[in-house]
C-alpha cells in the first residue's frame, strides 16, 4: 500500500508539473530522491517517470480532440468536398506536419545521446541550476515582451521555420532535466513572436508525439519484464496523471488569458535555491 501511495503522489506531481512550465522530470527526480520506490528493479524509476506521461498525453487528446483530429468522418464535416481529400482536414493535417518538424531536433539528439544526458545531468544540482536559469529567463522574457504585439496569433500562422525554431528550444529541455519541455518551448515561442495562448496550445500538441515517442523508447530499453508490483505502480501513476492533467490543463488555459508566466519563473527560482540548499546540506 505504501508503494501504491507513492505511485499516486508521483502521478499527481506529473499531472501538475507536466503542463505548468516548472519541469515535470525535475520534480519527479527530486521526489524520487525523497520517497524512492522499494521492491522494484534498479532501472524501473527511469522508465516509470517517462511512461506515466502517457496519462498526461491522453488528457490533451481528450480536451483538444476537435483541434487535433485530422480526419473528417461525418457528412457535416465533409460538406462541399468530394473525393479522398474530403476525409482530411487540411488545416489540422498541416499543423501536424509542422509539429513533426518541431520534433526532429529532440528526436535525433534524444535517440543518440539519451543515456549520456541521463548520466551527466540527471542529478539534483543540475536540476536546481536549470530551474533557476529558466526561471530567470521567464521573468526577463515576459518583461521584454510586455506591451509588444505578437506576430503569430493563431496556430495556422505558425510557419515551418517557426516550428523548427520551437523544436530547437525543446531540445534544451531534452538535454537538461529541470528545464521543462513546456517551459522551453513556450519561452522560445514568445521570443520569436508567438502569442502566449498559441504558444501554450502548440506546446500541448507538440507533447503528444514527443512524450509518446519517449515513452516507447523507455519501455523498449527497459523491456517488458515487469513484476506485478511494477505494472500496478505504472498503471496507477498513469491514471492519476491523466485525471490531474485534465484539471491542470483547464486551469492553465484560463490562467494565461489574463496573466503572464512570471509567477512560474519566481517559483522555479525559489525551488531551485531550496534544492541547492537541501541537497547541498545533505551532501
Amino acid at each position: 500500500m505504501i508503494e501504491i501511495l507513492k505511485a499516486i503522489i508521483y502521478g499527481i506531481v506529473e499531472g501538475i508539473t507536466e503542463w505548468l512550465p516548472i519541469s515535470s522530470t525535475g520534480h519527479l527526480i527530486l521526489v524520487e530522491q525523497l520517497i524512492p520506490f522499494t521492491g522494484t528493479s534498479e532501472d524501473f524509476f527511469g522508465m516509470f517517470d517517462v511512461v506515466i506521461q502517457l496519462g498526461a498525453i491522453l488528457a490533451v487528446v481528450v480536451l483538444f480532440w476537435k483541434q487535433i483530429w485530422p480526419f473528417a468522418l461525418t457528412a457535416k464535416e465533409r460538406a462541399g468536398k468530394t473525393g479522398a481529400v474530403s476525409f482530411i482536414k487540411m488545416d489540422i493535417m498541416t499543423l501536424w506536419f509542422k509539429i513533426l518538424v518541431s520534433c526532429v531536433p529532440a528526436a535525433i539528439i534524444g535517440i543518440l545521446f539519451d543515456e549520456v544526458f541521463e548520466a551527466l545531468f540527471y542529478n539534483s544540482v543540475c536540476i536546481a541550476i536549470a530551474l533557476i536559469v529558466f526561471g530567470v529567463a521567464f521573468i526577463i522574457i515576459e518583461n521584454w515582451n510586455k506591451g509588444r504585439n505578437a506576430k503569430v496569433n493563431s496556430l495556422s500562422e505558425i510557419t515551418y521555420q517557426t516550428a523548427l525554431l520551437i523544436g530547437v528550444f525543446q531540445l534544451i529541455a531534452a538535454i537538461f532535466p529541470g528545464t521543462s519541455r513546456s517551459g522551453a518551448t513556450i519561452v522560445g515561442a514568445l521570443l520569436i513572436g508567438v502569442s502566449r495562448t498559441v504558444a501554450a496550445e502548440y506546446t500541448f500538441f507538440l507533447a503528444i508525439p514527443v512524450m509518446f515517442g519517449a515513452s516507447l523508447l523507455k519501455v523498449f530499453k527497459f523491456g517488458l519484464n515487469f513484476s506485478a508490483l511494477e505494472l500496478t505502480l505504472l498503471i496507477i501513476g498513469t491514471v492519476v496523471s491523466f485525471v490531474v492533467s485534465i484539471v491542470v490543463l483547464r486551469f492553465l488555459m484560463s490562467y494565461i488569458k489574463k496573466h503572464d508566466f512570471k509567477v512560474f519563473g519566481w517559483y522555479r527560482i525559489v525551488l531551485g535555491i531550496i534544492v541547492l540548499l537541501y541537497f547541498g546540506v545533505l551532501a
